[in-house]
Parts: structure tokens; C-alpha cells; sequence
């Protein structure tokens, strides 16, 4: 492996947010590079915004964090349908990932998206330990979990397949512990932050067992 990986987000909201800051900032800084980054427009039909976190109350500066976060590095921000002609050559032609990260992204992620990045497309889901597929895939998990009483939250990192949050489990974050009284968009305001760092800890993993492997 020569050079940083190229990394394209899809993501929105806090999870979007903090998953496109550790990129940008954190520790992995110097091994890889954001190329793209595709998030929600809460207003589009094709996001189901009734269906996700759109439906909670939140304001304007929350739809746009991670545009005016990428943009203000710089970076190309895609709001439009994904499977598309339109985002196709944008994705294979300019972005030309390595390897992508989905987090709370509101479209469905297709085979030919799926089948372009080298070293896989990955998605963090919120879930509790409970086996995996998790009895909590689908696209408000936080709901699920607090109309079941759970106190707690795990997050998933797993590889993005065919079927809604049932790819190849990679790994599960340590337990994420919440009051009562939180709401959907509490949870993913606490969870965000250490989602993210969640995943830095294990791109860090698969970047050196890719590295390890390019030299043998």
C-alpha cells in the first residue's frame, strides 16, 4: 500500500459529524484522506425523512454540519440520489474511494457502490449485544431501543451488504450507558463522539493488517 487511503463518508448528523471530524483530525490524519462526502438533504423524499432522524425536532445548523463541515476543508459534499448515473461517475471517476464509511445516511447503498471500494464499505449501527444480525436493524434504532426499556447502547461496525444492517460483523463498542428520560436525538448527541473514536481504533486495526499484508 503506497500512499494515504482514500476514504468517502456518508453521513449526516451528530454521527456524520464526529465519524468526518476524527478523519479530518484525528489520529489517522497522516494514513488517509477524505476524498468525498455524500449526506442527507432532510428535505428529500429519497432520505425517508419521516422514517429516520429527520422526524425529531432539530434545527437547520444540524442538517448542515457535515455539509459546512467538508466544505470548510475543502471537500466535494453530494446531496442527491446515490444511485445515480450522476453520482456513479462522481464516485468512480473523481472520488475513487478505497474505502467508505456509512454513518446515519438516509439511501440504501447499492451493489455497484458496494463493489468499488478495495477495502470495503462499512456501516456503524446502533444496537445492544444481542447477537448479530441484531434484532435492532432498520433505520430508527434508537426508537427500537428506547421503546424496549434498554438502558444502554452498543455500536456495530460492520460491512455493508445487500440486506439493512446485516453485513459481516468487524467489531462491537464497549457499552454506552443513557438516563431514562433520553430522547432519539439525546442518544445520538452522547453516542456520536465515541462512536466515532470507535471507529478510528478499528480502521487503525485494518489499516495495519493491510499494510502488514503488502509487505509479505
Amino acid at each position: 500500500m503506497t500512499g494515504p487511503v482514500r476514504i468517502a463518508v456518508f453521513g449526516s448528523f451528530y454521527r456524520g459529524f464526529h465519524v468526518l471530524s476524527e478523519l479530518l483530525k484525528g489520529p489517522l490524519g497522516r494514513q488517509v484522506v477524505v476524498v468525498g462526502v455524500a449526506t442527507d438533504d432532510a428535505s428529500a423524499s429519497f432520505v425517508s425523512p419521516a422514517r429516520r432522524v429527520w422526524a425529531y425536532p432539530h434545527c437547520a445548523c444540524e442538517e448542515a454540519m457535515v455539509e459546512q463541515l467538508a466544505k470548510g476543508h475543502g471537500l466535494p459534499v453530494y446531496k442527491g440520489r446515490v444511485k445515480s448515473e450522476q453520482f456513479y461517475r462522481l464516485y468512480e471517476e473523481e472520488w475513487r474511494p478505497d474505502l467508505c464509511i456509512a454513518a446515519t445516511f438516509g439511501q440504501r447503498i447499492d451493489a455497484r457502490l458496494r463493489a468499488y471500494p478495495r477495502f470495503g464499505f462499512y456501516n456503524l449501527h446502533p444496537c445492544i449485544d444481542d447477537g448479530w444480525p441484531s434484532g435492532y436493524a432498520g433505520p430508527n434504532p434508537f426508537q427500537a431501543l428506547l421503546d424496549d426499556g434498554s438502558d444502554h447502547v452498543v455500536i456495530a461496525l460492520h460491512e455493508v451488504d445487500e440486506g439493512f444492517d446485516t453485513g459481516r460483523l468487524v467489531a462491537l463498542s464497549e457499552r454506552i450507558y443513557f438516563p431514562p428520560a433520553a430522547s432519539v436525538v439525546d442518544l445520538h448527541k452522547c453516542t456520536s463522539p465515541l462512536a466515532a473514536k470507535f471507529l478510528v481504533q478499528q480502521l487503525g486495526r485494518l489499516l495495519a493488517g493491510i499494510s502488514q499484508e503488502a509487505q509479505q
